[in-house]
Protein backbone atom coordinates (compact mmCIF):
# COMPACT_ATOMS: atom_id res chain seq x y z
CA UNK A 1 0.00 0.00 0.00
CA UNK A 2 1.67 3.41 -0.70
CA UNK A 3 0.01 6.55 0.57
CA UNK A 4 -0.78 10.20 -1.41
CA UNK A 5 -0.05 13.28 -0.54
CA UNK A 6 -4.04 13.53 -0.79
CA UNK A 7 -4.25 10.72 2.28
CA UNK A 8 -1.98 12.14 3.97
CA UNK A 9 -4.11 15.82 4.28
CA UNK A 10 -6.75 13.52 5.04
CA UNK A 11 -5.14 11.83 7.91
CA UNK A 12 -3.41 14.67 9.83
CA UNK A 13 -7.38 15.79 9.31
CA UNK A 14 -8.52 13.16 11.25
CA UNK A 15 -6.13 13.14 13.55
CA UNK A 16 -6.20 16.73 13.95
CA UNK A 17 -2.48 17.16 13.51
CA UNK A 18 -1.54 20.71 12.51
CA UNK A 19 0.25 19.21 9.24
CA UNK A 20 2.37 22.13 7.15
CA UNK A 21 1.81 22.00 3.68
CA UNK A 22 5.62 21.67 2.96
CA UNK A 23 6.19 19.48 5.48
CA UNK A 24 3.46 17.03 3.53
CA UNK A 25 6.08 15.34 1.05
CA UNK A 26 8.23 14.02 3.92
CA UNK A 27 5.91 13.03 5.99
CA UNK A 28 4.51 10.99 2.68
CA UNK A 29 7.67 9.23 2.01
CA UNK A 30 8.49 8.41 5.96
CA UNK A 31 5.38 6.53 6.44
CA UNK A 32 5.79 4.93 2.92
CA UNK A 33 8.97 3.67 4.23
CA UNK A 34 7.66 2.43 7.48
CA UNK A 35 4.69 0.41 5.60
CA UNK A 36 7.39 -1.25 3.42
CA UNK A 37 8.97 -2.44 6.25
CA UNK A 38 5.85 -3.71 7.59
CA UNK A 39 5.61 -4.92 4.31
CA UNK A 40 8.77 -6.98 4.42
CA UNK A 41 7.93 -8.18 8.29
CA UNK A 42 4.89 -10.14 6.29
CA UNK A 43 7.38 -11.77 4.21
CA UNK A 44 9.31 -13.76 6.93
CA UNK A 45 8.75 -17.49 7.73
CA UNK A 46 7.86 -17.81 10.96
CA UNK A 47 5.92 -21.78 10.75
CA UNK A 48 9.29 -23.61 12.48
CA UNK A 49 9.71 -21.04 14.96
CA UNK A 50 8.75 -22.16 18.14
CA UNK A 51 6.86 -19.95 20.67
CA UNK A 52 8.46 -17.67 23.39
CA UNK A 53 7.90 -18.62 26.93
CA UNK A 54 4.87 -16.83 28.47
CA UNK A 55 2.13 -17.37 30.29
CA UNK A 56 0.68 -19.65 28.25
CA UNK A 57 3.48 -22.24 28.28
CA UNK A 58 5.18 -21.90 31.87
CA UNK A 59 3.19 -22.37 34.65
CA UNK A 60 3.28 -19.06 37.24
CA UNK A 61 5.79 -19.50 40.14
CA UNK A 62 3.43 -18.73 43.69
CA UNK A 63 5.04 -18.06 46.99
CA UNK A 64 3.75 -19.39 50.44
CA UNK A 65 1.25 -16.40 51.59
CA UNK A 66 2.86 -16.02 54.95
CA UNK A 67 2.94 -13.14 57.12
CA UNK A 68 6.40 -10.83 57.16
CA UNK A 69 5.73 -8.28 58.76
CA UNK A 70 3.23 -7.66 61.92
CA UNK A 71 2.65 -6.21 65.24
CA UNK A 72 4.17 -2.79 64.28
CA UNK A 73 1.45 -0.70 64.48
CA UNK A 74 3.40 1.44 66.78
CA UNK A 75 5.84 2.01 64.17
CA UNK A 76 3.74 3.02 61.62
CA UNK A 77 1.23 5.62 63.75
CA UNK A 78 4.57 7.33 64.91
CA UNK A 79 4.81 8.92 61.08
CA UNK A 80 1.17 10.05 61.42
CA UNK A 81 0.52 13.34 62.34
CA UNK A 82 -3.29 12.75 64.37
CA UNK A 83 -4.44 9.55 65.93
CA UNK A 84 -7.30 8.27 67.60
CA UNK A 85 -7.02 4.96 68.89
CA UNK A 86 -6.39 2.17 66.45
CA UNK A 87 -7.16 4.98 63.36
CA UNK A 88 -5.50 7.86 61.40
CA UNK A 89 -6.87 10.75 61.91
CA UNK A 90 -7.78 13.10 58.88
CA UNK A 91 -9.68 16.41 58.23
CA UNK A 92 -13.19 16.17 57.49
CA UNK A 93 -13.86 16.83 53.97
CA UNK A 94 -17.38 16.75 53.21
CA UNK A 95 -19.73 18.55 55.47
Amino acid sequence: MSLTPEMIKHIAKLARIGLDPSDIDATCHTLNDILGWIDQLAEVRIDDVPPMVGTETEPLRQREDTITEGNCRDSLFSCAPETSGPFYTVPRVVE
